[in-house]
């Protein structure tokens, strides 16, 4: 980038964020997020620079879709821990213990280290094969699915033992 193009981006950028991280804000409701969407739109928008023509409806147009993007991860989430929590419930009343009493799975979760954590994330959450996962974490496939079973053996004893591991 010339030294005119670094002011013109400068000067967009103070111009644009401000308003663009409010307007994400308003959509995720979450100041962290609606910053790190429109730093990304930014991110995207410095990497195209020479070829974006209207700067202002490409960072708006990055923001939504990254917004959307967010939303769809929230939502799969939610179906994962739907039917994680289902599972566990399940298995509690099969052993004639109460539902409510069982740690919530996301905490447990939360709680795994990285090395297991970010597995279990990609692999139960965002619906990723294990191919994917492994190529996502520049892991073997082998050692992938030994994370995951690590995981799973982890949250059983964590859970009292009522944890299904297959999927």
């Amino acid at each position: 980038m010339k030294r005119s193009e670094k002011c013109a981006a400068s000067e967009l950028f103070a111009d644009l964020y401000p308003s663009l991280a409010g307007w994400c804000r308003r959509l995720v409701d979450d100041d962290d997020t609606a910053h790190e969407v429109a730093s990304e739109a930014f991110a995207r928008l410095w990497a195209r620079w020479a070829v974006v023509e209207e700067p202002r409806g490409f960072l708006y147009v990055t923001a939504a879709n990254l917004v959307r993007d967010q939303w769809r991860r929230l939502e799969r989430e939610r179906r994962a821990m739907r039917h994680v929590t289902a599972q566990v419930a399940l298995d509690a009343a099969r052993h004639g213990e109460n539902a409510e009493a069982v740690v919530p799975v996301r905490l447990l979760v939360q709680s795994l280290p990285e090395r297991l954590r970010t597995p279990v994330l990609l692999y139960y959450y965002a619906d990723l094969p294990i191919r994917e996962v492994a190529l996502q974490m520049g892991r073997k496939e082998g050692t992938v699915r030994a994370d995951l079973h690590a995981a799973r053996e982890l949250l059983r004893a964590r859970l009292g033992g009522h944890l299904d591991h297959t999927h």
